[in-house]
């Protein structure tokens, strides 16, 4: 129950095929620490926002950097991108979901006690102007577009390679 004097080094050995299939937060990474994230996007409504780290950036296969760089670099991009996201929806999150609700609101107000009682009043009201307009389609439109489809109709076009 003395003292430890003794030193321990620490390192941390990452597989590279691990590191380069996570598209994930190094941070992030699930194991038996963590447990399932909920679904947030069950419709699936943001898939193209999932960007990694080869969508933006790719070596082709003549010119290589050192493999220190490209784990370094893929772990830089993944942290800066986790950290403003977190960063972003912790300033603007709040704000947003009281803007957008207070639009939807409205627009659903207004849809509810202006637009739909509108509607219906005129599709009450007005059912013989619906019948006027569908015997002024069939006397005057109908016959045309009949006329125009037989004469079309014998129309017979053939192409034949030379």
């Amino acid at each position: 129950m003395g003292v430890e004097k003794e030193k321990l080094n620490t390192s941390i050995i990452m597989d590279e095929d691990e590191f380069n299939r996570s598209i994930e937060p190094i941070l992030m990474k699930k194991g038996k620490v963590y447990s399932e994230a909920p679904v947030r996007d069950p419709n699936e409504i943001n898939t193209h926002l999932k960007v990694g780290f080869e969508d933006v950036i790719g070596e082709p296969s003549s010119a290589h950097s050192f493999d220190r760089v490209w784990i370094g670099s893929h772990a830089t991009f993944e942290l800066v991108k986790f950290f403003f996201y977190r960063l972003l929806t912790t300033l603007l999150a709040v704000p947003m979901a009281f803007t957008l609700g207070l639009v939807f609101g409205v627009l659903s107000c207004v849809h509810i006690w202006l637009v739909m009682p509108v509607v219906q009043s005129f599709m009450m009201l007005l059912p013989s102007a619906q019948k006027i307009w569908r015997s002024l389609v069939d006397i005057f439109v109908v016959p045309l577009f009949q006329s125009l489809g037989k004469c079309l109709s014998s129309i017979q076009i053939e192409t034949t390679e030379n």
